[in-house]
């Protein structure tokens, strides 16, 4: 049973016209909980279900919590979340909706996670919101599905977070055959862990995380993004807060979807014109979606500008 749904490819004529490129859109903004995480956290938790597992565990209240939720309803597996303390209530909502027991613990995600990991029973399984091989496994499938539709991308913009994503689309990518097609990975400047690991040639845990971006605010990436930057070319690219709300602005007028400031960070590639896109022709951009801002909250920022 496949939780995930096959998103549309879409070929952006606003974004074409105005980058003077082929801008090509992965829309996992439509999946059913709102975001790409359910890819990975869909056949994470399909897998462990068939292996015995009888609740579900984790420790985000983003937007990887909300997939283990929706996964958890439509198995009929009970699902707890541990969620940090700066949780939005909009999340917590979300998280109710799909029926999952909200624990808040913690001022952050590191440390709901730490709670989390001692709840864990025999039957439980722990469901990490970035780092684990069935997630990069399952997020793969999108370059899959751009596969199939006979469109070969000479890059693919993404947003990096903890690099789960990251990790999947290099996968994908590779098992693909498409070991020369470049990655742009995009973080805000208020928590651009990757960039720190990229220079550091080692993952770096950032003192603090400050954007509005939040799907983005892992402190460190995950092992396997920066040991990829030695197996694939990627480039990182950092933009700000207000590119990114700014981009999700546009976007809702040129597609009329949604999206929060962490997917923001990749379609603000486009919409500013950064530099680091002037080489591509057929640029693929991952819509990664968020569930966890609504479009008031969104105009909400920086003054409404």
């Amino acid at each position: 049973m496949q939780l995930h749904l096959n998103t549309p490819l879409l070929n952006s004529r606003a974004l074409s016209q105005l980058s003077g490129s082929n801008v090509w859109l992965k829309m996992d903004a439509l999946q059913p909980c709102g975001s790409f995480k359910i890819r990975g956290i869909g056949l994470a938790c399909r897998t462990y279900y068939e292996q015995g597992a009888r609740r579900f565990i984790s420790s985000s209240g983003g937007n990887a919590g909300l997939a283990v939720a929706w996964a958890g309803r439509t198995l009929g597996v009970p699902v707890t979340v541990v969620v940090p303390e700066t949780t939005s209530a909009r999340a917590k909502e979300l998280l109710h909706l799909e029926q999952a027991d909200v624990i808040v613990h913690g001022a952050s995600w590191q440390e709901a996670n730490r709670y989390a990991l001692t709840l864990k029973g025999e039957s439980d399984a722990f469901l990490h919101p970035f780092d684990d091989p069935l997630l990069w496994q399952g997020h793969a499938t999108m370059i899959d599905e751009v596969v199939a539709s006979n469109v070969r991308p000479d890059a693919v913009v993404l947003s990096v977070g903890g690099g789960g994503l990251l990790s999947g689309v290099i996968e994908g990518l590779q098992r693909n055959g498409l070991y020369d097609i470049p990655v742009i990975a995009v973080e805000t400047e208020g928590a651009a862990s990757f960039r720190a690991a990229v220079e550091a040639g080692q993952p770096v845990e950032l003192e603090h995380i400050n954007t509005v971006a939040s799907s983005l605010g892992a402190k460190m990436v995950c092992e396997q993004a920066v040991r990829l930057v030695g197996l694939h070319p990627v480039i990182s690219e950092v933009v700000t807060d207000e590119e990114a709300v700014r981009a999700c602005r546009r976007f809702i007028d040129d597609h009329r979807v949604v999206t929060e400031p962490a997917c923001g960070a990749s379609l603000a590639c486009i919409y500013e014109q950064k530099a680091v896109l002037k080489a591509f022709r057929n640029p693929l951009v991952i819509v990664c979606g968020g569930a966890t801002m609504s479009a008031e909250q969104l105009f909400s920022l920086y003054g409404g500008a």
